[in-house]
């Protein structure tokens, strides 16, 4: 009996320091990480989307959060004197969540340019809408009233070929940028001030 008390206490102390240990190193990496997805996924995105911009959308970014929604934006000054925000929003797509980083210029409420900031698709097929910009470049100049869904859903959008799932995914991410876009502008215009 003894024995057994003591595996347990030997079991429930080591089991109790590796849980502190890995709480330590993931609240450690955590702004590393943050960091490191700004660098390298959605900063090249930013700069692809507003290549001329007079101040800096990243050291500006700022985080809403209303209900259930929490969002970080992306304000930017255009070279013409308009004000634009990109944020990014999720689909689901063949190999998993793919992100869909959404420039929309404030003053004509019109996408500026999207672009594909995440995604684990099959190479070659699902993965040429981050290479390939035919697909995403659809959305372009496309005012928020318009419907973001595929022509096979009734929408404007050409689905990539043999690529369904991907096209689908990435035009349900728009659909909801315009959703949260419409219920969150007026705190996005506040914050801009």
């Amino acid at each position: 009996m003894r024995e057994m008390i003591s595996m347990i206490v030997v079991l429930t102390v080591l089991t109790a320091v590796s849980g502190g240990l890995l709480a330590a190193v993931q609240s450690g990496t955590e702004l590393q990480i943050e960091n490191q997805v700004l660098k390298f996924q959605k900063a090249p995105a930013i700069k692809d989307i507003f290549p001329e911009v007079t101040n800096d959308p990243l050291a500006e970014r700022f985080t809403i959060k209303a209900d259930d929604i929490e969002l970080q934006v992306f304000p930017s000054l255009l070279a013409d004197g308009s004000k634009a925000v990109a944020f990014e929003t999720k689909g689901s797509a063949f190999g998993g969540p793919i992100g869909l980083m959404v420039g929309i210029n404030l003053d004509t409420d019109k996408i500026i340019d999207v672009r594909v900031t995440t995604h684990a698709e099959t190479p070659g097929i699902g993965s040429r809408a981050k290479e390939d910009l035919s697909f995403v470049s659809q959305f372009s100049g496309l005012a928020m009233d318009s419907n973001f869904a595929l022509k096979g859903d009734g929408g404007s959008i050409d689905a990539m070929s043999g690529a369904t799932v991907t096209s689908k995914g990435l035009s349900i991410a728009a659909i909801q940028a315009k959703q949260i876009y419409q219920k969150l502008k007026p705190e996005i215009v506040k914050q801009m001030k």
